[in-house]
């Protein structure tokens, strides 16, 4: 297994929202589900599927910054001031495997940018759509709910 959820959440998720202004725990136990889906929280950080966390697609990353941050220099400048100063300019895609608060931004953006409702933290299926629309078109939501209940579900269990 990867990351701990609990710690995953404390470290990296809620402060990367909260510094892109998003005081939502709904949208943390989103990413969270997100990431226990397309990595099992941190066990495989770079597959054919993409890069780091969330498996995120070169494509997909390089249009973010095309697309949707190249309009928004403010946002653009937040975001790339959680890249590393050097390695971002030498090789962009290798922040979403090595930085994880770059890499969350990234997922969260791919999520702002489709103007999708975020469901409370407890509709997992709502959860498992959104993952589905925003990184895995093909995926199948009980593969979303098995990552929760394997990897996310401790975590509230603990607390």
């Amino acid at each position: 297994m990867g990351i701990a959820a609990r710690e995953l959440n404390l470290y990296v998720i809620r402060p990367t929202l909260l510094y892109l202004g998003q005081n939502n725990p709904n949208a943390e136990a989103l990413l969270l589900g997100i990431a226990a889906s397309q990595s099992n929280l941190g066990s495989a950080l770079h597959d054919r599927r993409g890069h780091g966390l969330y498996c995120i697609r070169e494509p997909r990353h390089a249009a973010l910054w095309d697309d949707y941050l190249a309009h928004d220099p403010d946002l653009a400048s937040l975001v790339r001031g959680l890249a590393s100063q050097h390695a971002f300019l030498c090789s962009p895609h290798l922040e979403l495997t090595v930085n994880l608060r770059y890499a969350t931004a990234i997922a969260w953006l791919l999520i702002e940018e489709q103007h999708l409702v975020i469901p409370p933290a407890d509709d997992l299926l709502g959860m498992a759509r959104i993952w589905r629309q925003a990184f895995e078109p093909q995926g199948r939501l009980r593969d979303f709910t098995r990552a929760w209940h394997a990897c996310v579900s401790p975590l509230n269990q603990v607390a």
